[in-house]
């Protein structure tokens, strides 16, 4: 059903006729709108920076989500704080205009920082602060280009949902519960773009998920001298070294990665999942008798992760002798697939930006980007993300973005958002 809508969905996108480079009229007054705010825009990120808001401030969160929320209800959307403190989390704020003219539009940011305490500065063409680049530089874009829009007069009769949530850094658990608002907002559209920071000639049409697993291995304990005979075996130690060593060789495939974070091995074992610590005992005389190790699966695709997850239980149950172990998974974020209708939305992108002569766009290399916002709702709408602000040292001192690379991602943005009706 879903996958059947979406393709109903981009038939006019691949449809439409090439822009030949020229803007019509309406796009021209979007531009000169972008040119005539850029101090605006320029004013409003340093103001935003300003406002402190690492995950764990939830009061500056909140702040901040009132800032933005002026400026949103000015530009005729009406919005709305969704308290997450039932999750420790500050909340998100979900603007929203109404309308039904075009492709209903869901655009993604997110409040919180990693960092905090940096104010706005400026350096020449560099913007620095916390948050700047990740992600109060993609807020920016999204604002400007919202107002570009209104101010063309071009916002008129179309639906269009803004959500920034405020834990995007150190998302709540449960997922249900911390992401709720998010997939409400996402059932209720058909396209979201996502305003992460870009990298330039790229957009991200996908964004690998991940998953955690725990393995837990046993062997007969006892005397180190019967170590390898037919009563004692092999131990849990060498067992659990020949599992990791399988999965190092055995299940490598393209945007699959694996990794073990954590091992505790010994004969007394204690370990606390929710921490990710533990702690273990041995003697050099005594084989242990129990091993775990708790790490991460990541994955593009749905199915690379089921067959990574076949192949990784086949190898736990190839045991050594008087050895055994199991392995459980559980899911974590989702992936944002490359659909065929996330590439119909690069290649509308990528014209775009050739016309306003920024050069081609191409598919960002999902390997290098982890989970994101977007991902939750990939699974109901097409979707970019990638969009936004061009900066550097994301999630520590130092950060900054390019301010002069700012009215281009802000017009290629508002233009997207246009030509997506």
């Amino acid at each position: 059903m879903h996958r059947t809508r979406q393709l109903l969905l981009i038939l006019p996108i691949l449809a439409a006729p090439a822009w030949g480079g020229d803007l019509t009229p309406a796009e021209q007054r979007i531009v000169n709108r972008v040119d005539a705010d850029r101090e605006w825009t320029t004013d409003l990120l340093a103001r935003s920076v300003n406002i402190m808001s690492a995950t764990e401030n939830h009061e500056g969160i909140r702040h901040l989500a009132d800032f933005y929320a002026g400026e949103l209800d000015a530009l005729g959307f009406a919005s709305e704080w969704i308290d997450q403190s039932a999750v420790d989390r500050a909340g998100h704020l979900v603007a929203e205009r109404k309308g039904s003219r075009g492709r209903r539009l869901l655009l993604i940011g997110h409040l919180d920082t990693v960092l905090e305490g940096e104010p706005f500065r400026r350096e020449g063409s560099l913007g620095y602060g916390s948050g700047t680049a990740d992600m109060k530089g993609g807020n920016a874009i999204v604002l400007a280009a919202l107002k570009a829009l209104h101010d063309a007069g071009e916002l008129e009769g179309r639906q269009v949902i803004v959500i920034f949530t405020g834990d995007e850094e150190a998302t709540g658990k449960p997922y249900p519960l911390s992401r709720a608002a998010l997939l409400d907002v996402g059932k209720r559209s058909d396209v979201a773009l996502a305003f992460e920071g870009s990298v330039p000639g790229t957009a991200v049409v996908g964004r690998r998920g991940f998953s955690s697993w725990q393995l837990e291995v046993t062997g007969s304990q006892g005397h180190s001298s019967t170590i390898f005979g037919e009563e004692r075996g092999s131990g849990a130690i060498f067992e659990a070294a020949r599992i990791l060593s399988a999965f190092h060789d055995g299940l490598r495939r393209p945007n699959i990665t694996y990794n073990p974070s954590v091992i505790v091995g010994g004969t007394d074992v204690e370990f606390n999942a929710e921490s990710y610590s533990g702690t273990a005992h041995g003697k050099s005389n005594v084989v242990p008798g129990r091993v775990v190790v708790s790490g991460d699966l990541r994955y593009l695709e749905r199915g690379s992760l089921e067959a990574t997850r076949e192949k990784m239980r086949a190898i736990v149950a190839n045991n050594l002798s008087r050895t055994s172990a199991t392995i459980s998974f559980l899911d974590g974020m989702p992936a944002m697939e490359p659909t065929d209708g996330n590439m119909a939305l690069l290649a509308m992108l990528d014209q775009i930006s050739r016309d306003l002569g920024a050069g081609p766009v191409e598919a960002h290399d999902p390997s290098q980007r982890g989970a994101g916002d977007i991902s939750f709702v990939a699974g109901d709408v097409d979707g970019l993300d990638g969009l936004g602000a061009l900066g550097n040292n994301d999630h520590a001192h130092g950060e900054n973005l390019d301010l002069d690379a700012l009215p281009v991602l802000v017009k290629r943005a508002a233009l997207l958002m246009h030509r997506l009706q």
